[in-house]
């Protein structure tokens, strides 16, 4: 085999093992703590295009504690939807500063879609109803690196 067909050979079972990987959940994205007052979040960080539309997508199951932190380039009305993702879920949209714009719960394995009320770079999901057991409403403030507001 010459070099050309092995490096064509190497690309093809490149791009076949990154779609094999698609298939299942993403478990070792990049973690950053957050808080929303005395509850603690060990949120993973989606930052790629191809991270965020992965997403929670495939999870069977996420600890309580946990959830995905989506950041976005810049600011814009981001819009979710649950395709493939088998858990029940809430998404907080946040400003720039941790404010929660607006809660959606969303059904799993649906296409309907959920939006921000007003543009924003950041969208953490959580299990449903972990914002609403801890009274977290929209104007709530998230605190954590990405939202320049870290605990000392």
């Amino acid at each position: 085999m010459n070099a050309s067909a092995r490096l064509l050979l190497s690309l093809v079972l490149l791009a076949a093992s990154t779609a094999q990987a698609q298939e299942g959940p993403q478990l070792n994205l990049q973690r950053v703590k957050l808080s929303a007052g005395m509850h603690q979040i060990d949120a993973q960080v989606a930052l790629t295009p191809q991270q965020r539309a992965i997403g929670l997508m495939h999870r069977k199951e996420m600890p309580a504690h946990e959830g995905m932190l989506f950041v976005f380039e810049q600011a814009g009305v981001q819009c979710f939807w649950m395709k493939n993702t088998l858990l029940p879920l809430t998404a907080a949209f946040v400003a720039d500063d941790g404010s929660i714009v607006n809660l959606a719960d969303m059904k799993p394995q649906t296409t309907d879609s959920h939006c921000s009320a007003k543009p924003v770079r950041y969208v953490l999901e959580m299990n449903q109803g972990w914002f609403a057991k801890r009274n977290i409403q929209a104007g709530a403030q998230l605190r954590g690196q990405p939202f320049g507001n870290a605990k000392p």
